[in-house]
């Protein structure tokens, strides 16, 4: 009989879990470079929030969260995950940094939001609750990045992308997954 060298070391359930971060990080990764550069702003439409939503509502609070942190360190370290191929310090610290911070965040609020709760249509205002977390980080970062007044911060990076976030939040709250 054989045994996996991972349920050795970690309980099958740590192990998957480790595992599923990863893989919500990846996933992150791989929809980040589905972009649509806007002209008007440094923020493009991206599919990483879909990865957000989806890596809270399927995994909880902490290891939802846990995944996103792993997504913004590793492209922080230089691995270029990030949209457009892009990676380091320097892309990290950028006008973005608040909506990197906002994933962890949202993920961990939606996943939060999600545990416990019946039915799957409650995925939907937890994903949405989360998108307004993305928000309210990725603005604040934005303003002071771009040295602009809330107004400006919201014309930027948030009014381009309410209807495709809505929609994303939709997707990711009907989306048939396990409660964490």
């Amino acid at each position: 009989m054989s045994t996996l060298v991972s349920s050795r070391i970690l309980p099958r359930s740590r192990a998957l879990t480790v595992a599923l971060v990863v893989a919500f990080a990846a996933l992150t990764a791989v929809l980040a470079q589905l972009r649509i550069p806007l002209w008007f702003t440094p923020v493009p439409i991206t599919g990483q929030t879909f990865a957000v939503l989806l890596a809270g509502l399927a995994l909880g609070s902490r290891a939802g969260a846990a995944s996103q942190a792993l997504y913004v360190a590793a492209g922080a370290v230089g691995l270029p995950i990030f949209q457009g191929g892009q990676g380091g310090w320097s892309y990290v610290t950028g006008p973005t940094l608040g909506y990197l911070v906002g994933f962890i965040a949202a993920a961990a609020l939606v996943g939060r939001l999600r545990t416990g709760q019946p039915g799957r249509l409650f995925g939907i205002p937890a994903a949405l609750a989360g998108t307004a977390a993305i928000y309210v980080f990725g603005i604040a970062w934005l303003a002071y990045a771009l040295g602009v007044g809330l107004g400006r911060a919201l014309a930027l990076g948030v009014f381009p992308f309410l209807i495709g976030d809505a929609l994303k939040a939709l997707l990711a709250g009907l989306v048939p997954l396990p409660r964490p």
